[in-house]
């Protein structure tokens, strides 16, 4: 941090939020809250005076709490700008002044308690999101111990106990009497591979090769002292990390197959005993230890929510942020113009993230360089006869890539074009099909759906298939040589979101059994919230086949992941078998009903048209 704060061309903003961000890729508009510090940073000189009268004492959360601080003190070693910062919920002095004391010692005259928040707008081409992550609060396993015994530590906690800027000045002694313990174990997958609905399903990857450092650390500055890891299974890949693993076992490390059950304080001596199942020998055992560890899993930020809605971002089922390809694009947000790097995307180490930074510079330098930036031909564009300005598209689009109608003005949405994906599902959602989709016209997938029914109809199962999930699990599938009927037929749209209501009609109408709409899960869709407009949209749609007296379970909706050949594979042998129920008097009797419905509506869409020729 300190080499970015004296870099040239590097602008460090400490102390500040991003309060919002508008605009598309090129041009962002993005507003920044810079926090009072209530101390000049310019002036400060870190003389330590202030804090030395300071009669207020709090916990030092950098220190995770084994140390306190004043309410005015310096955030952390080697911090940017190296500046004291006055934490004004805790200072006496402010409102009405009590106390101020580090005003009058301060022969500088830095402090300032009437300092406000200031805003700081920017104009920025692309943006950058490396927000990192947050660690687990290991207090749900309960078992452990972790908030009855002072001895049970979490791993961040080990951390700050063994370095030497740390509240012991790196002396290693356990929080109960403040001696150097001389057993020590380690609890690993803490809130990690989990089910039992504590923790995460998800390895945090880190925590393994995170433990055999500290044993190292230990085995290095405490010769002699014993050292025993409770795991499930030790995950060392990476360049050296197995080298690191087997030079901690040959310290004298003991690795134990097995995570402990229960633990139990000695009340004698402050020893915790440990029971743990010894998966390797089958044998119950009992292990006594000064000091325990708890090697605490990794989480998305908990302020992760107003992030994803900054960046008008989607996360995957581990809470993690999604990003475009997982293969062909791993830098680059859903977004256009947005890139990710570090922990933010998902649990990695400190290679990976200085990796993954660098690959995101890269792509944002080819962006900034190119001063123009390319889009796909499958935007959305308006009608503006047609449009009635009922301003539904702007609500339907996840990348607020539509401005908002003025009804008074009679001025229709306006699509910027560089910031729309193609998804389709404002397209869908438009009831004056106003909105066309370049490339997937309604023309075009209407003579798809003819086309599949023109021959032996009762035959055909219609398919309208995601391109980034559903499609290409049906590559999958067929990669993978899965057997699944030739009934099947696929219609490709960018999303589930584009399937409008007249498609599906459309394929009733002609004939078909069945019809099939298949997108993303909720969690992995490439358009953010695109897919939970599909499924509001299915609702209706069964809702208005109910009403029409046509089964509603000859609609089905189904969420296949591009990873998923064998369930693309499994639906389809399931759905072949309802294609064969439906009979053909059901046929006859939908396409009845529904010509009759079509005939209805063009009845009252002339009429409409009528009344507004006249007026």
């Amino acid at each position: 941090m300190m080499d970015v704060g004296r870099h040239p061309k590097v602008e460090l903003m400490t102390f500040s939020e991003v309060e919002s961000i508008t605009g598309f890729v090129g041009n962002f508009n993005v507003r920044v809250r810079q926090k009072a510090r209530y101390v000049d940073a310019s002036e400060c000189t870190i003389c330590a005076e202030c804090a030395e009268v300071c009669p207020v004492a709090i916990p030092d959360a950098y220190q995770q709490g084994f140390s306190s601080r004043k309410a005015i003190y310096l955030p952390f070693p080697q911090a940017v700008p190296s500046a004291y910062v006055l934490d004004m919920e805790n200072c006496l002095g402010n409102n009405p002044i009590a106390c101020g004391k580090c005003a009058e010692v301060c022969e500088k005259k830095c402090i300032d308690y009437d300092d406000q928040d200031k805003f700081v707008d920017l104009e920025v081409g692309v943006i950058i999101a490396a927000t990192g992550m947050d660690v687990y609060d290991p207090t749900a396993y309960d078992e452990y111990g972790y908030t009855r015994y002072e001895n049970v530590i979490t791993s961040m906690e080990f951390e700050r106990l063994i370095c030497a800027g740390g509240p012991t000045d790196g002396h290693f002694i356990r929080p109960s009497d403040r001696k150097a313990p001389q057993s020590i174990g380690f609890i690993q997958c803490v809130g990690s591979r989990s089910r039992d609905g504590r923790g995460n399903p998800y390895c945090s990857n880190i925590c393994c090769m995170n433990t055999v450092k500290d044993t190292l650390l230990l085995c290095d500055h405490y010769p002699g002292i014993a050292t025993k890891v409770f795991y499930m299974d030790i995950r060392a890949f990476g360049k050296g990390f197995e080298d690191l693993y087997m030079r901690s076992r040959e310290e004298g490390v003991r690795y134990i197959r097995g995570i402990p059950g229960t633990v139990v304080e000695n009340p004698e001596n402050g020893n915790l005993v440990l029971t743990v199942e010894n998966t390797t020998t089958g044998q119950l055992e009992e292990h006594e230890l000064e000091m325990l560890v708890l090697s605490q899993g990794v989480i998305p930020r908990r302020d992760g929510d107003q992030i994803k809605h900054l960046l008008t971002l989607s996360t995957t089922s581990d809470g993690f942020i999604m990003e475009s390809h997982p293969k062909l694009k791993p830098v680059d947000a859903p977004t256009k113009g947005v890139f990710i790097a570090g922990c933010m995307e998902s649990p990695k180490d400190v290679k990976d993230s200085v990796t993954q930074a660098g690959a995101a510079a890269a792509r944002a330098s080819i962006l900034l360089n190119a001063g123009k930036t390319r889009i796909e031909a499958i935007t959305s564009q308006i009608n503006s006869e047609l449009c009635n300005f009922c301003g539904i598209c702007a609500k339907v689009c996840p990348y607020n890539a539509i401005l908002a109608p003025d009804r008074k003005a009679k001025k229709a949405p306006i699509i910027i074009q560089a910031a729309c994906a193609g998804c389709g599902a404002c397209a869908a959602e438009c009831p004056q099909d106003a909105i066309g989709m370049r490339h997937f016209t309604n023309d075009q997938i209407m003579a798809q759906v003819d086309a599949i029914l023109a021959v032996e109809p009762q035959k055909h199962l219609v398919t309208f298939a995601c391109n980034w999930c559903s499609y290409a699990g049906g590559d999958n599938a067929g990669t993978a040589r899965l057997q699944y009927p030739t009934s099947c037929r696929l219609i490709r749209t960018m999303c589930s979101g584009r399937v409008d209501e007249k498609f599906i009609m459309r394929a009733f109408r002609m004939g078909a059994p069945m019809v099939l709409v298949s997108g993303c899960h909720f969690a992995d869709c490439h358009y953010i919230s695109a897919v939970r407009w599909t499924q509001k949209r299915m609702d209706r749609i069964w809702s208005k086949l109910d009403r029409l007296g046509i089964r509603d379970d000859r609609l089905r909706l189904e969420w296949i992941s591009a990873a998923e050949g064998q369930k693309f594979a499994k639906v389809m042998r399931e759905l072949e078998d309802k294609v064969k129920s439906v009979t053909k008097e059901e046929i006859e009797f939908t396409m009845k009903v529904l010509a009759e419905e079509e005939a209805k509506a063009q009845e009252k869409k002339a009429k409409r048209q009528l009344e507004v020729t006249v007026l």
